[in-house]
């Protein structure tokens, strides 16, 4: 595997290993795929082996090899408990071979299609251009001046699905009672290229980098607010490397300091919340705290937290485009049906999130659930949003 630069004593040693498949008490299983189907080849160990096997031609590409590859939604949880100190190596491990697959043309048609869609129409669906900014219809957004402080980058996922939208609509709702100008690009936005980054197409995510950051450059941005955790930890941590160097601040950061600064006033809102950490806010970029701070400043709403929370959060499976393909689904050990089981277990009313992705993922399994009457998923943005409303 000399392209992920992964050596044979590296790959034994995360082989023989097998720490990364637990939690840190050892009564559950934490890597999200080995969870769902329980074979070795699932997790971290397994599937670096098997790749090392292919690229080294000791085993053939197949359908079944194709699926181990892509069924690893780079949560990090592995980087987060190895012991062996591998940290971000172990990612970049897998997003390299996936390179590998895309440039030996064996990408399965489900990524293929989720990278070409992209490519030609800067969405993985394929939807018109024209229609990202169609969920602004009825709310009142203005597109981004030179002037402005900050540039409300929507994503792909809040500007095309329907309850993803919600988000951005209550945000923007929030944001128009201070005294802030910020403004988005409307049908002028570009997919972000953090799933296509993670699926190992680096030349496309490159493209879609360059692309970005020339136009943010053209409008003079200089701070960037994000709906999306994944387009918060491509902005901040890969952007700059190709000189796209801009404050980038993920939503939550913004409230918390309006709730600090007196500029958002909250009203009394007795709920039993439970909080989902999403990968890529905290596991990639370390942000915790901030999202029960601001949950914890809404008075009588009590936070209550899962048994895994934080570094050691279960992810909700929707990572490197699997809130789309899916493809840890079909079981009552996907990963999102796992998690809201185990929001239900904390007492709460509410499972709060602060990612479209975690909606979209938690909202399909409370339906696979049948909780839809036990358990509401709410976004941060809305729960603040309707508290100042009171």
């Amino acid at each position: 595997m000399k392209k992920a630069n992964l050596s044979s004593l590296q790959l034994y040693r995360c082989f023989a290993c097998g720490y990364c498949k637990f939690t840190s008490d050892f009564v559950d299983y934490n890597c999200p795929s080995y969870k769902r189907f329980r074979f070795e080849t699932y997790f971290t160990g397994g599937r670096l082996w098997l790749m090392y096997a292919w690229l080294n031609g000791e085993i053939s590409w197949s359908e079944n090899l194709a699926n181990i590859i892509y069924t690893c939604t780079t949560c990090k949880n592995c980087v987060e408990h190895c012991p062996m100190g591998f940290n971000q190596d172990i990612v970049n491990w897998i997003t390299s071979v996936r390179g590998e697959v895309i440039e030996r043309g064996l990408a399965p048609p489900n990524i293929r299609d989720f990278l070409e869609n992209i490519r030609k129409h800067g969405n993985p669906w394929g939807k018109p251009k024209d229609g990202r900014e169609a969920w602004t219809k009825n709310v009142s957004v203005r597109k981004f001046k030179p002037a402005d402080d900050y540039l409300l980058y929507v994503g792909c996922l809040a500007s095309y699905d329907n309850r993803a939208q919600e988000i951005a609509k209550s945000l923007v709702e929030i944001l128009n009672d201070t005294d802030i100008s910020f403004g988005i690009l409307g049908n002028e936005e570009n997919c972000d290229g953090n799933e296509v980054f993670m699926l190992g197409e680096k030349g496309l995510y490159q493209l879609l980098a360059e692309q970005n950051i020339k136009k943010f450059k053209e409008l003079n941005v200089k701070r960037i607010i994000t709906l999306s955790p994944h387009s918060y930890n491509i902005m901040r941590n890969e952007y700059p490397k190709l000189g796209g160097t801009f404050e980038v601040l993920h939503y939550t950061q913004l409230l918390h300091d309006l709730i600090k600064s007196g500029k958002i006033k909250l009203s009394k809102t007795e709920v039993k919340v439970t909080y989902h950490d999403p990968c890529f806010l905290g596991r990639y970029n370390w942000i915790y705290e901030t999202p029960r701070e601001i949950l914890r400043s809404i008075p009588g709403l009590e936070l209550l937290e899962m048994r895994r929370n934080r570094g050691n959060s279960f992810c909700c499976g929707g990572g490197s485009g699997n809130f789309i393909m899916d493809l840890l689904g079909g079981s009552e050990d996907s990963p999102n049906r796992v998690r809201v089981r185990e929001a239900y277990e904390t007492g709460a009313k509410v499972l709060a999130v602060a990612c479209p992705g975690c909606m979209v993922m938690f909202e399909s399994a409370l339906k696979d659930e049948e909780m839809e009457e036990k358990l509401v998923v709410r976004d941060i943005s809305e729960i603040i949003r309707d508290s100042c409303r009171k």
